[in-house]
């Protein structure tokens, strides 16, 4: 059985300081990639719904996808009459359709155990066109998660475009598009976040 890493975070998630940087996510992203009202979207690691339930409304259907029961529990706790939202507690490659036309994540790529891997699957689950939005960490020393161990500590931009590109999409934009800066013992720490648009070829 898979221990739920967040479980004991989720119910504090939604603070000030991740609504900012959700949002200015969200902003950028929108930018980029306008959603239509046809779409069918998924959202990798939505978590408690920060960026995904901002884009629900602009979409025929968005599927949540997390690996946390926990924060998926919080992200239920929103939906009022969301009726359009489908909720997928599993991984990413539990989802087997291949009728998406948008797909995004944020702050989410790092815990993937194979970037490359997920890659291949996602041009699986999307048309010919789909948007491919992703929304990460570049690469620093692994002092953002305090040293836990996880998959990635951020992302080689040029590399991560690479291996985009390799799974069969055209990448559109890379850009970094905020820093985020935080106290780490005693040291206040920048920390540079990228987008990364790709489209389906």
């Amino acid at each position: 059985m898979t221990v739920d890493t967040f479980k004991a975070r989720a119910a504090q998630w939604d603070n000030p300081d991740k609504i900012a940087m959700t949002q200015t996510f969200l902003g950028e992203m929108l930018l980029h990639v306008q959603p239509q009202p046809d779409w069918k979207a998924l959202e990798i690691g939505a978590g408690t719904g920060l960026v995904g339930l901002h884009v629900a409304p602009l979409v025929h259907t968005l599927i949540v996808e997390d690996t946390s029961e926990a924060m998926l529990d919080v992200l239920k706790l929103k939906l009022a009459g969301d009726n359009n939202v489908e909720i997928l507690h599993g991984e990413l490659f539990d989802y087997q359709q291949t009728d998406l036309d948008f797909v995004f994540s944020y702050m989410a790529f790092h815990h993937l155990p194979d970037v490359e891997k997920a890659l291949q699957h996602i041009a699986y689950m999307t048309k010919l066109g789909a948007y491919v939005v992703v929304g990460d960490l570049v690469t620093e020393d692994g002092s953002f998660h305090r040293f836990e161990p996880i998959p990635y500590c951020g992302f080689d931009t040029a590399l991560l475009s690479q291996q985009f590109i390799h799974a069969g999409f055209a990448v559109k934009l890379v850009k970094i598009y905020h820093v985020l800066s935080r106290q780490v013992n005693e040291k206040l720490t920048n920390y540079e976040q990228f987008i990364l648009v790709a489209q389906r070829m």
